[in-house]
């Protein structure tokens, strides 16, 4: 079916469903066994599924989360489905319970990401992502000075070590984005500088552009880095070859894109003025997911309902249609080269 937006440029267009909650919709069960909707579909497929028929213009991959021990059939099930759907599958390895930053807890850090690795070389992946700098929600202080060139150096010696240990490099894996988090969810690794010394230093290291910065809107707008700031590294950065993925995500409520207060296109623009801009992914998160509680106690503004009457399906819906429009003037303004 002929979509109503047709895509100018050469981007590929995704979606990462966590609208449809962690808890109760991505996250397995203690079984390992994924949630399913009451017709007995795994969430992420039913919803993808949906977004495809009802999105505007054509929806390329999904970028979905993966947790280490989920049931194997479960797993083939979920993935099969999705590609079944024609979608390209980008996966993210989720670590919890171990922090990349302490050397204590290097090897539980590392079992994890080899096992996440591993399942995404099994599946055919060519992409992964993570938010493997630091532990979620710790509270621990913000890391400075000699501490946070430690730091540096463990997170490095961590993802070095998934690379040579999962033989990444003679798998079919082309890309890993790194993605660094608002504070609160993170005390250290909470801008592109900061993030950019971790990819730099591991892509010096093994010799080509393999670790890329996933820029996500929410997290640079919800930073410690101004606007301007946030472009100006962003441009460093895309020239040096560390640019990634770029997620489209309203800061503070991860609600609606209308709640964003210009960061998505203010960063999707400058994104494009690089040429480095290739795969714009919208993530909404749910207001009420059971999983994201501590992130509304903890953070003003977070958890508001965005939905204005709509489901989030809608939401989504109307997010892919509107980076989608920013593309397609992107693309007659010149910033963006038109698709061949």
């Amino acid at each position: 079916m002929e979509k109503p937006i047709k895509l100018r440029a050469d981007i590929e267009i995704g979606v990462c469903p966590t609208h449809v909650k962690f808890v109760g919709g991505l996250v397995p069960g203690e079984d390992g066994k994924l949630p399913r909707d009451t017709n007995g579909e795994l969430f992420a497929i039913a919803e993808m599924r949906t977004l495809i028929e009802r999105s505007p213009v054509q929806i390329d991959s999904v970028q979905i989360s993966q947790f280490n021990g989920t049931d194997e059939a479960d797993l083939t099930e979920m993935y099969s489905g999705l590609k079944d759907l024609g979608l390209a599958i980008h996966i993210i390895i989720m670590v919890g319970g171990a922090d990349p930053m302490n050397p204590a807890d290097e090897d539980a850090v590392v079992a994890q990401l080899v096992e996440g690795v591993e399942t995404a070389k099994r599946f055919g992946a060519t992409q992964v992502g993570s938010t493997s700098f630091e532990e979620w929600l710790s509270g621990a202080p913000r890391k400075e000075g000699a501490e946070f060139e430690s730091a540096v150096e463990q997170v490095i010696k961590v993802h070095k070590r998934v690379y040579d240990e999962a033989e990444i490099a003679n798998s079919s894996l082309e890309m890993w984005h790194l993605e660094f988090l608002r504070g609160t969810e993170f005390a250290t690794f909470t801008d592109c500088g900061r993030a950019w010394k971790v990819a730099k230093g591991l892509n010096d290291l093994i010799g080509k552009k393999f670790f890329r910065l996933l820029f996500d809107a929410a997290h640079c707008g919800d930073g410690p880095l101004s606007l301007d700031e946030n472009v100006e590294l962003l441009g460093k950065i895309a020239e040096s070859g560390e640019f990634g993925m770029f997620h489209a995500s309203a800061k503070t409520t991860r609600g609606c894109l209308s709640t964003d207060d210009g960061w998505i296109a203010a960063l999707m623009a400058a994104s494009a003025k690089t040429g480095k801009l290739t795969q714009v992914i919208v993530e909404l998160f749910n207001h009420e997911d059971d999983a994201l509680a501590a992130m509304r106690e903890a953070i003003e503004g977070h958890g508001v309902n965005t939905l204005d009457g709509r489901s989030y399906t809608d939401c989504v819906v109307d997010g892919l249609g509107d980076v989608a429009r920013r593309i397609n003037n992107l693309v007659a303004r010149g910033e963006l080269p038109e698709k061949k």
